[in-house]
């Protein structure tokens, strides 16, 4: 049975266009073609960047952040509580009134003592400034340098421009120690992504990056399998283009660049909008769509890479709805301190009303702020 499934899914209709084989693509007179079986190494690769992350972030981004004078908000521990611990864990971090007012009754503490109770108790599983700030500069310095290795690898190529040559002698198209390594790279990275997820800072936009890293996932190993590499390559470079400049404005957001931020946000949204509203869909989506029926009959596999690429296309426009609110904010001064990514900063910082008089009028006791008799004396 397995045997079975193995061979319809390896079935050459599915992958190739009509009248061409598995053996038309066989390593032969010096050259190499791409192989399904050279994505196992992307796996202990992924691993890898895990390793390579922590110690990253351990050894580089921990002292940039304090170079940076990086600072923690002041957030308030919530008392325990057995009765309020069990709801928060078991039911919903989000109580509604008639919930606070039953939880109450069984707590023993007023309406007010248990909202304040939910509002720290939510701050302490709140990632820290700390740890979004390592994240943000991980992700910064693997797309900076991915976008120039991509660049590096295709800006000598004909196809960068002229994308009708990313189809000349296709599928019979042989693969390039360069193309290899960013393919690995790229792949290897999304990999450890999809496994980090789960650990990394949750955003509002969770289940759309679940969806972004295992669309990217599959995309890149069917170009691979495909021998979809030139456009492959194209896409991968388009996509780096815009990232590291996000990941640099969250990084001096967090270190309170509040005009760097905005100035590198701005310059951000123009790249985003232009790469991947423009450019994607007009010339590299139109480059797969139209450009490979002049060549051969629409089969299986361009049917479902294309499908891949529009889901992309559809979290493009996702994400480019909040970009451009967030820098509308921005060019009309409208963004207040400390909101960068609109996906995340503003909604994880939810300070209670005892925070913010911490911030005015120094600790609290009970709830209430404790007296300070440093006072400078009124001349």
């Amino acid at each position: 049975m397995f045997q079975t499934l193995y061979s319809y899914f390896w079935w050459e209709r599915l992958w190739l266009p009509a009248n061409l084989t598995w053996a038309d693509l066989e390593d032969r007179d010096g050259r190499v073609y791409a192989k399904a079986s050279d994505l196992y190494i992307t796996i202990p690769l992924a691993f890898l960047f895990l390793i390579v992350r922590h110690l990253f972030e351990t050894y580089v981004a921990t002292p940039l952040a304090g170079l940076l004078n990086v600072k923690e908000k002041i957030r308030l521990k919530a008392t325990p509580n057995a009765v309020l611990e069990k709801f928060y864990a078991a039911t919903t971090k989000h109580p509604k009134q008639a919930d606070v007012e039953m939880l109450s009754k069984k707590s023993g503490c007023t309406v007010r003592q248990v909202e304040r109770w939910f509002r720290r108790r939510r701050n302490q599983d709140r990632p820290s400034l700390l740890k979004k700030f390592r994240e943000a500069s991980w992700r910064f310095t693997f797309y900076l340098i991915a976008f120039i290795a991509g660049m590096a690898v295709i800006v000598d190529k004909p196809w960068f421009y002229d994308l009708r040559e990313v189809w000349k002698g296709y599928p019979i198209q042989s693969m390039l120690p360069s193309q290899y390594w960013y393919y690995m790279i790229e792949l290897s990275f999304y990999w450890s992504l999809l496994f980090s997820i789960a650990s990394d800072v949750k955003r509002k936009d969770f289940k759309e990056q679940i969806i972004h890293h295992v669309a990217t996932i599959i995309l890149i190993s069917f170009s691979w399998f495909a021998n979809y590499i030139r456009a492959g390559t194209l896409i991968m470079a388009l996509h780096d283009s815009s990232d590291y400049l996000l990941e640099s404005a969250k990084m001096f957001n967090y270190a309170g660049w509040r005009n760097t931020c905005n100035n590198i946000f701005i310059v951000f949204a123009a790249v985003f909008i232009v790469t991947r509203l423009v450019i994607l869909p007009f010339w590299i989506m139109h480059c797969t769509v139209v450009y490979p029926l002049d060549l051969y009959p629409a089969f299986f596999g361009y049917y479902f890479f294309n499908f891949m690429m529009a889901v992309l296309q559809s979290l493009h426009i996702f994400w480019a709805y909040l970009i451009i609110r967030m820098a509308q904010k921005f060019i009309t001064g409208k963004a207040r301190q400390g909101s960068g990514d609109e996906r995340s900063d503003r909604e994880e910082t939810d300070n209670s009303e005892e925070e913010e008089e911490v911030a005015k009028n120094g600790p609290l006791s009970n709830g209430h702020p404790v007296l300070n008799n440093n006072h400078r004396k009124n001349d």
